[in-house]
């Protein structure tokens, strides 16, 4: 353990998660990512100079060996973002409730447990940013798409209560509603948007330093990103 900062991801991946390592990492920021499979972060890992681990969101014990491992190795972190999800689309009669129940953990409980493990460490500290990556669906339920307001709407709650709890005992806690789709390669080939109808990973990353870095005179908890073009 050095002196160097501390950022965690959880639910680390392509996109959102690859555009958050680089910049918390090009801020001088030592980046531990986490994901139910690592081996697809080897070259970001490589990339950011960052430290892997396996974690399983939805499960107490993976969650907590995780942030104990972090702390081992690393030290406190000052920031940690969820971005994990899972998402089961399709009419309300026929999605199939096991599905349901683990996207569900995952995008909400999940959310939770990794929100109580960051806060048992920071709060000792005095310090710190927990931040949870939200959606349109956590502030409207799309047709076909109850899965995924559930886990939405329930991240949002969590987020709003810690807020109100933390923010006075100096943690700063923050709900970025991801009001769009966010931009990535396929997606640019099977649809011609171009720059204007796509969140640009590496601006929403932009919001979120940010927002770790806003003067406690100021916090904001939650705080919407689309693009111009998109409707509200």
């Amino acid at each position: 353990m050095g002196d160097q900062q501390v950022a965690v991801i959880v639910g680390a991946g392509a996109g959102l998660s690859a555009s958050l390592a680089r910049k918390f990492s090009g801020a001088g920021m030592k980046v531990a990512l986490a994901a139910r499979n690592i081996d697809k972060l080897a070259a970001l890992v490589e990339e950011v100079d960052g430290v892997a681990y396996t974690c399983e969101t939805a499960d107490p014990a993976s969650v907590q060996s995780l942030f104990n491992s972090i702390a081992t190795d690393l030290g406190v972190p000052e920031v940690v973002i969820f971005n994990a999800s899972q998402r089961v689309r399709g009419e309300i009669t026929e999605i199939d409730p096991e599905e349901v129940r683990q996207a569900v953990l995952t995008t909400c409980y999940g959310g939770f447990l990794v929100g109580q493990e960051a806060a048992k460490l920071m709060l000792p500290a005095g310090q710190g940013t927990i931040m949870f990556t939200g959606a349109s669906a956590g502030v409207k339920g799309f047709a076909k798409s109850a899965t995924f307001a559930m886990g939405k709407f329930g991240l949002r709650g969590l987020a709003q209560s810690m807020a109100r709890e933390l923010q006075p005992q100096n943690i700063h806690v923050v709900h970025v509603v991801v009001d769009g789709g966010i931009r990535s390669a396929e997606r640019d080939r099977v649809d011609g948007r171009g720059d204007d109808g796509w969140l640009l990973p590496e601006a929403i990353a932009e919001t979120y330093y940010h927002l770790h870095t806003q003067h406690r005179s100021a916090w904001s908890w939650e705080i919407e990103v689309r693009p111009w073009v998109e409707g509200f």
